[in-house]
């Protein structure tokens, strides 16, 4: 009996060792490509501390992976690693070296379309064109990556950190990104994820176009020329980011319908943006008429949030604070949900043109605006009296800047107070018939990335 035992201990010790993964060390000098290709399906292929040299091709499910100290080199010409394999591995590696083709992708992690499902995570990624450039590969992750862009060339000619294309099910997620073009840049997908990463001296922090049903989280931006980017795209969610000090808006909203906009919380400087771009006016590709940077010496960004020809739409929860422009809303957006949202120290709380009357209120609530001088003599939380913004100086203001130069004179004076004793003459425009007395509780935007 204790025979029987014995054997059968003995084939259990055989069949771990034949399931168990495969790991091949390389040390610095010897062929990684070789390593690769030798590896069984489901191995590793680990890189000793030292400079390793690429390009590499990842043809195989196989993670390629590295010690504290593993440098992986390209020769400066095309992509660091290229990844095919489904289900492939990139991580705990420092990858620099790429070309320097935008057309041909160059990156230091170049994501195929048949490499679905490839993961590539714990790498520091430096200096390359792109970051990580998932061209298709359905189900990628890119996480917890320190990605540091290029910064010797014009800011329109750098590549983005991560950059997203008809990768349907990606994500994105805890990524630490500075310099290059676009942080995160996602176009032609759908059911992405870009959650908990952080962005620094960039042109946009998050940059969307044409991708639907996917989520924008608990993001922070600093410093950047724009904060969130989202263009013709549905059906998001785009919740407790957060943006500080960019330049010219916090979020902006083009063409994007039906779309959840909650808990994000937009924080402007006191001075004008300065970065080593001041020069050059990149920062506003893409943008529709009447978005500029924001005014030299002035608050930053210039606009907590921007509205564009998008509709149905439902902003709640949201803080705009100390901007130039609390929203700028224009260009026809219809049938856009705006309650308990909080406006703090904006210079103008709202830049709206336009003959149709908005109520920014539903059932009974609306916004807290900090310039509203209410009474609540019931104490049910609602100032007794609608807030309206604008007046029709604010809208000559906005079509002739050049009139501020009469602000102060009697004759406008005159018209102020003739306006507030006869309402009927007022505009159309934004009115809040329900405005809160207090301001609703800070969002926790971002919170991994609190300073």
């Amino acid at each position: 009996m204790m025979h029987r035992l014995s054997l059968l201990a003995a084939a259990v010790l055989v069949l771990d060792a034949g399931t168990a993964a495969a790991r091949t060390t390389v040390e610095p000098g010897q062929s990684v490509q070789a390593a690769i290709a030798a590896e069984p399906p489901g191995g590793t292929v680990e890189l000793l501390p030292g400079v390793h040299h690429g390009p590499l091709l990842l043809d195989r499910a196989v993670a390629l992976e590295g010690r504290d100290g593993s440098i992986l080199e390209g020769p400066g010409r095309g992509s660091v690693v290229t990844v095919t394999a489904e289900g492939a591995a990139v991580r705990g590696l420092t990858l620099r070296g790429s070309g320097s083709d935008l057309s041909g992708m160059d990156s230091g992690v170049l994501l195929r379309q048949s490499a679905r499902g490839a993961i590539v995570e714990d790498n520091r990624i430096e200096d390359n064109l792109f970051g990580v450039y998932v061209h298709g590969a359905e189900h990628a992750i890119v996480r917890r990556n320190v990605i540091t862009g290029q910064r010797g060339r014009r800011m329109s000619e750098r590549g983005d950190g991560v950059s997203v294309w008809n990768a349907p099910g990606a994500r994105v997620e805890g990524n630490d990104i500075r310099f290059g073009r676009d942080g995160i840049f996602v176009r032609v997908s759908q059911r992405n994820v870009l959650t908990g990463n952080r962005f620094r001296d960039m042109r946009f922090a998050v940059h969307y176009m044409y991708t639907n049903d996917s989520e924008v989280s608990d993001n922070a931006s600093l410093g950047n020329h724009a904060g969130y980017a989202i263009m013709y795209s549905s059906r998001l969610r785009v919740i407790g980011n957060l943006s500080e000090g960019d330049r010219d808006h916090g979020l902006m909203f083009n063409y994007a319908n039906g779309s959840e906009i909650s808990g994000n919380h937009v924080i402007g400087r006191a001075q004008g943006f300065r970065d080593e771009a001041a020069a050059e006016r990149t920062g506003g590709e893409h943008l529709p008429a009447g978005v500029a940077a924001a005014e030299a010496g002035g608050p930053a960004p210039g606009k907590c949030v921007f509205i564009y020809n998008s509709n149905r739409n439902r902003f709640t929860g949201n803080r705009f604070d100390g901007c130039g422009i609390g929203v700028h809303f224009t260009a026809g957006s219809e049938g856009n949900t705006i309650i308990g949202n909080a406006f703090i120290g904006n210079r103008n709380q709202i830049k709206y043109v336009g003959t149709r009357h908005l109520d920014w209120s539903r059932e009974g609530r609306g916004n807290y605006w900090s310039d509203n001088p209410a009474f609540d003599l019931d104490r049910d939380g609602i100032a007794d009296g609608a807030y309206r913004p604008n007046d029709v100086v604010d809208r000559v203001l906005w079509s002739a800047p050049r009139a501020k130069l009469l602000l102060n004179s009697p004759a406008v004076q005159v018209l102020r107070w003739a306006q507030s004793q006869f309402p009927a003459i007022l505009p159309g425009g934004v009115v809040d018939s329900h405005p809160l007395i207090a301001p609703p509780a800070t969002p926790d935007s971002a919170p991994g990335w609190r300073r």
